[in-house]
């Protein structure tokens, strides 16, 4: 991790080169500067004491220097500051992420670890702050809240409250709560959430929300828990109704068929309020190598219609606002010399990439080899704590019934859910599959409780032709699997049970693909390169199980599938769970022999 507070010693020294006394460490000359706080393309020269910037001043100053570098005439920006990711879906551990994103011109992320936290509780979160340690990416972490998201609707490896927030708030690395996902328990003021408010509040730091689907007094309520800012935005409305309540508004590019529409409602707004930030929240490896994680987000900004300085001014001077970080996201002297060059304002490409005063970049690529952290916990394995599942665990059974039909309820669509109901056969006590149905199957995978296999009938995904699994599965990650037929499914979730997560794909009782994560079930040893290949292949090969129908039926959804903090139906590990009157749901309605 950048160092954060430098000493008075060389804010001193800072001092004396801006007066000419004292030679810069380092110069650069005829740079091309985005003023985050006036809006003006500045020529400047700027002047470098160790990891701060010492002097922003006109071209052709005599000053004299330890290293002279001409910019000529290149662009340069802050460098770019992520407000809410979780680092757990790129599937690499922080040393590995840094050398991808820091390339890219991102220098400062905002890092919520309730993935890890999920699974190891307060020690995942304590290896996420180790695992930052020394690398070329400032990493501010955040402490989760959601552990699990939805308590009594899911169990996930750890159960967050009051005592566990105080604990992680009062490390120097968490700079305040993760994002509030129990927004119901946060509106009805359940004891947990009034516990890790409290800590919250108490400790002075950030509140960061997840306020999906809330609008009018329940909005209103929700922001006046504490919480300052969301990312779930579900639509234009939604943004300029948030934007307007006070929230800070983190525009994520996970969901970018929302951008067009976001970007042409902020451009009806007398001005860009300073309350607008981006993030990534979730980016899988492939698109991360491919299409990057902010830098894509900020030109698919730029190309839905927005200037290039603003939408840098929301990745850097906004995002250090919410951040309350005054020496990050502006070239200006004190502040941090975090900054990056590039060519043109109508598609931006970081050339060189400075972090602590350092070029480690240079053309898209790292200068500095990968950087293992300074301390380091040992990588958390073996946390599939399940035992080989058979093919007779993915029947819905029904006990009453030898031959006859049922009436059950079921989940219908993707992403948006829908409760429905469907009759269906009944033989030998055993419910026969639907033509155009497909089955959910969630199992604990923590070792909380002996695991009982929950299953749903699932609408609205056609008749997938083989089993596709994973247990990297927002937010409590039990493992779950989709399919028909029950070899294929057991097939897919016994590879992950054996290699200790990750995702996998089956069809005609092989394995398609599969890409092992055994750090927690969520992250890869393999190099990003190697990691990301087969992510993508598997990806790619997803389609020929699935009939992939975007913008919500696509292979992403498989991940969020079991949120059951979203309103509608939810497979979790406890059963059918209804997000918005957060009940645990029996699917049978009727049951009945027929002769």
């Amino acid at each position: 991790m950048t160092t954060d507070k430098p000493a008075i010693s060389l804010r001193r020294r800072a001092v004396q080169a801006a007066m000419g006394e004292t030679p810069f460490d380092r110069l650069l000359k005829n740079a091309r500067l985005i003023d985050m706080v006036t809006g003006e393309i500045r020529e400047v020269d700027i002047g470098l004491s160790g990891s701060i910037i010492a002097s922003v001043h006109p071209c052709g100053d005599d000053f004299e220097a330890t290293i002279t570098q001409d910019l000529a005439g290149a662009f340069l920006s802050p460098g770019l500051i992520d407000t809410h990711v979780h680092v757990e879906s790129s599937h690499l551990p922080a040393h590995r992420y840094a050398q991808i994103v820091v390339a890219q011109g991102t220098t400062t992320i905002y890092w919520d670890p309730h993935e890890l936290a999920n699974v190891l509780g307060v020690e995942g979160v304590r290896y996420a702050v180790e695992s930052s340690r020394g690398l070329p990416l400032r990493v501010i972490c955040a402490a989760p809240s959601s552990v699990p998201s939805t308590p009594g609707l899911e169990t996930s490896g750890a159960d967050f409250r009051g005592k566990e927030m105080q604990t992680m708030l009062a490390w120097p690395e968490v700079a305040g709560v993760a994002e509030m996902m129990d927004m119901h328990g946060v509106i009805t003021g359940s004891e947990r959430m009034l516990e890790i408010l409290d800590a919250g509040l108490s400790s002075g730091k950030l509140i960061e929300g997840h306020a999906r689907g809330l609008k009018g007094k329940e909005l209103q309520a929700y922001l006046a828990a504490g919480v300052g800012s969301d990312h779930e935005l579900t639509s234009a409305e939604d943004a300029l109704e948030k934007l307007r309540a006070g929230l800070n508004l983190q525009i994520r590019g996970s969901h970018p068929y929302l951008l067009p529409d976001i970007v042409s409602a902020l451009k009806t707004l007398p001005h860009l309020s300073s309350q607008i930030t981006l993030c990534t929240d979730d980016v899988p490896p492939d698109f991360l190598l491919e299409r990057g994680g902010m830098i894509a987000l900020v030109n698919t900004l730029i190309d839905c219609g927005l200037p290039a300085q603003d939408v840098l001014r929301m990745a850097t001077f906004n995002a250090a606002l919410r951040l309350q970080r005054a020496d990050l996201g502006l070239i200006a002297a004190g502040r941090s010399a975090d900054f990056f060059t590039f060519d043109s304002l109508e598609k931006i490409c970081p050339d060189k990439v400075f972090v602590g005063g350092q070029c480690i970049a240079d053309g898209g690529r790292m200068l500095i080899e990968e950087t293992e952290p300074t301390t380091l916990l040992q990588p958390p394995r073996d946390t599939m704590h399940l035992t080989p599942v058979e093919e007779s665990d993915f029947a819905i059974r029904i006990p009453s019934v030898n031959h006859g039909k049922a009436t059950l309820r079921h989940i219908k669509g993707a992403r948006f859910t829908q409760w429905s109901e469907t009759t269906v056969d009944v033989r030998a006590g055993v419910v026969q599959l639907p033509a155009e149905f497909s089955l959910i199957w969630v199992l604990h995978r923590h070792g909380k409780y002996p695991a009982k296999p929950q299953l749903a009938l699932l609408e609205g995904w056609g008749e997938l032709r083989g089993a596709i699994a994973t247990s990297y599965s927002h937010d409590a990650h039990n493992l779950v699997v989709l399919g028909r037929d029950p070899a294929e499914m057991a097939l897919a979730a016994n590879h992950l049970i054996t290699c200790g997560g990750g995702m996998a794909l089956s069809q005609n009782g092989k394995l398609l693909a599969n890409v092992d994560m055994p750090i927690a079930g969520m992250l890869s040893d393999l190099p990003a390169e190697q990691l990301a290949a087969q992510f993508k292949n598997l990806r790619d090969l997803s389609a020929k199980i699935a009939d992939w129908e975007p913008p919500y039926r696509v292979f992403k959804a498989i991940e969020g599938t079991c949120l059951a903090c979203n309103a509608g139906p939810h497979l979790t590990d406890l059963g059918l769970t209804d997000g918005g009157t957060r009940q645990i749901i029996d699917p049978l309605t009727d049951a009945w022999e027929v002769p």
